[in-house]
């Protein structure tokens, strides 16, 4: 019995001593099968002899228990030193609020409520008419005179013309000032006024002054081609026989057989028209040759000044309208736009002097306003043009056009063009015009075109 325990005993101390692949077991782990409850004041006795156990010694006592001799590899500014690295911290859980994304829900169900809302005012305040009445015309403010003008900062030391009286702050005869002995020469810019000079038209001539230069042009033309003659410089070109000269040119070829003769002369009649028509022909422009003579003679007419045309019409509801306008801006290369409005519309369009021209006469006597005509897709436009551009009412009749009509509200020249391309808007509200003006700075032509009568 006492061997048997003998070997219990070393067999239990040798498994404390040990973990698996003859590994130590760490301290925490050697006490799980004797548990008992904590004493605290045991516990503080312990941290503090863990404490003392883990305070490292001073470098003296090292090398003293190392030995008598000095070791050349021992650095005592390195041992001094401890490592000490961060414990790496567990990352808290963070947990979600109860009805956080109900309250974004329903802010964003309020937003959405509130832009309907808005939109269906909008809608209520244009069907009543009472549109105009909120329209306030803006009120611009004067900004306050700055403490020194741009063009001075550069000869002033200072924020203010207080220092004016101080020769030391002026920058007239400093290095750095701006103002210096050279002279500087200017670039000479051509006259605007030059451009819009029109070209000298040539003398007018009667038609027996015409008919003289035209003499004398086709006999200096003819003496010139029968000196190349002479000179044999270009062969002699055959005779020009006709029925009213073949027998002075032909001779007694054509006593012989006149059949013969005849034929020949009618053969040569028929080659000089063919040629003259195929000459004609050749001389004709292509299509692709049509469109850039087209739109140099375009530009040059806008390069001499832009010239602006604004007009009021009460109703385009007939489509026929809407097309010709926006057809012919594009075909004289105007730009602008055409603002369709429940009250009224408003064309402005810009382009050169002769553009503007057509298209003025196109406004004021080609179209006739009054006439109106049934739209050509009744199903489809329904749900996508306005009430107020359909040709039809309610019931489904023709619109009375017969008070309709198209003003000319401002005409001018500006600098440059204020819009890059012809285009169209459908505005509901007031202020959507006159956003849509605003981009080319025009919105005053809106102020102008509501209260002109």
């Amino acid at each position: 019995m006492a061997a048997l325990k003998a070997r219990v005993a070393a067999a239990i101390g040798t498994s404390k001593a040990k973990g698996g692949l003859n590994v130590g077991l760490h301290p925490a782990l050697e006490d799980l099968g004797t548990w008992k409850p904590p004493n605290k004041s045991k516990d503080v006795a312990q941290a503090s002899s863990r404490s003392t156990r883990h305070t490292p010694q001073p470098t003296g006592s090292i090398r003293s228990d190392a030995g008598q001799g000095s070791n050349p590899y021992f650095d005592e500014n390195t041992a001094a030193n401890t490592t000490g690295g961060k414990t790496r911290q567990p990352r808290q859980l963070v947990f979600n609020q109860k009805g956080k994304y109900i309250q974004q829900a329903n802010a964003l169900r309020r937003q959405a409520a509130l832009e309907a809302m808005k939109k269906r005012i909008a809608e209520q305040t244009r069907k009543a008419g009472i549109d105009d009445d909120l329209d306030v015309e803006k009120n611009f403010v004067v900004d306050a005179p700055p403490e020194v003008e741009w063009w001075d900062e550069g000869l002033i030391d200072g924020k203010s013309y207080n220092e004016i009286e101080n020769p030391a702050k002026l920058k007239i005869q400093t290095p750095d000032s701006i103002v210096t002995e050279y002279v500087q020469h200017p670039v000479a810019l051509e006259p605007p006024q030059d451009r819009q000079t029109p070209a000298a038209k040539p003398m007018f001539l009667t038609s027996k002054e015409r008919a003289k230069l035209r003499r004398q042009r086709r006999m200096a033309e003819l003496k010139e081609m029968q000196a190349k003659i002479r000179l044999g410089l270009v062969p002699a070109p055959p005779p020009k026989v006709k029925k009213g000269n073949l027998m002075r040119v032909l001779g007694d070829v054509a006593v012989k057989d006149p059949t013969a003769v005849e034929a020949r002369v009618n053969r040569e009649i028929a080659e000089r028209h063919q040629n003259h028509l195929q000459a004609n022909e050749d001389r004709k422009l292509t299509k692709d040759q049509k469109h850039e003579k087209l739109a140099a003679s375009q530009q040059r007419d806008a390069d001499k000044g832009i010239h602006v045309l604004v007009f009021k019409i009460n109703s385009l509801a007939n489509g026929q309208h809407r097309f010709k306008i926006g057809k012919n801006a594009e075909q004289l290369a105007l730009t602008g736009t055409c603002i369709m409005y429940p009250k009224f519309n408003l064309v402005v369009v810009e382009g050169g002097e002769s553009a503007t021209n057509k298209f003025k006469k196109l406004m004021l006597n080609r179209i006739d306003w009054t006439e109106n005509s049934p739209s050509r897709n009744k199903e489809s436009g329904k749900g996508t043009v306005r009430d107020w551009l359909l040709a039809e009412d309610e019931k489904g009749e023709l619109k009375d056009m017969s008070l309709n009509e198209c003003k000319l509200v401002f005409e001018g020249e500006q600098k440059t063009r204020g819009f890059r391309k012809w285009g169209s808007k459908v505005c509901e509200t007031d202020s959507e015009a006159r956003d849509t003006l605003s981009r080319a700075k025009m919105e005053n032509f809106w102020s102008l075109a509501k209260g002109f009568t």
